[in-house]
């Protein structure tokens, strides 16, 4: 452990704490101790003599995950993780509303810099991307029953349950109704949302 090293690194593709579960596993395996680890990002301890970037870089790679070097796509990580977190993980319904305030308070930067970024580095424009991410969230809201139609609206900050469902027909082709009639989860990985 002398000559171990501790070094932060920045992971796509994490989106669930399932994800935090596995890495954390798999590091373990060959010897990279985990300080800690959020969705995005690890913190981790590792004997360089024996470990170097490639060799991490193609285990987060055999398990669906990839290394983020470069500073720009490093902050869109953070940008959709910071999203994911938010309208997936976030029991505060003020934040969901606030969703703008939030991400220019965690990112410390403008609304319009945020954006203007994502949508340089990704295929879909960070509206597009929150807009998934909601739908995916009420999918999965309709289909434990626990909240009515209005509830999930608010939660989800649209202004209507007709907002809502036209903004549920247009991403999965179907309407609120026929999905919670049908009783299918039909959810889609967060990775894969796009």
């Amino acid at each position: 452990m002398d000559n171990n090293i501790t070094d932060t690194i920045y992971i796509k593709n994490m989106v669930c704490n399932c994800c935090t579960k596995v890495i954390s596993q798999e590091f373990s395996k060959i010897g990279i101790f985990v300080i800690s680890m959020e969705l995005g990002k690890a913190t981790i301890n590792y004997n360089p003599d024996k470990i170097n970037s490639n060799t991490i870089r193609k285990l987060l790679s055999e398990n669906g995950f990839d290394l983020v070097s470069d500073r720009e796509e490093v902050l869109v990580e953070q940008i959709k993780s910071t999203i994911i977190e938010l309208v997936h993980y976030s029991n505060n319904v003020n934040s969901i509303i606030r969703k703008s305030d939030y991400l220019i308070e965690k990112m410390n930067m403008s609304y319009q810099n945020i954006s203007k970024l994502f949508s340089k580095h990704e295929k879909i424009t960070l509206e597009k991307f929150i807009i998934l991410h909601k739908i995916e969230r009420c999918k999965e809201l309709v289909w434990h029953k626990e909240y009515t139609l209005s509830e999930i609206a608010y939660m989800m900050d649209f202004s209507s349950v007709q907002h809502l469902s036209n903004a549920f027909r247009k991403v999965t082709g179907i309407t609120v109704t026929d999905y919670k009639k049908d009783g299918l989860l039909l959810k889609k990985p967060l990775d894969k949302l796009y």
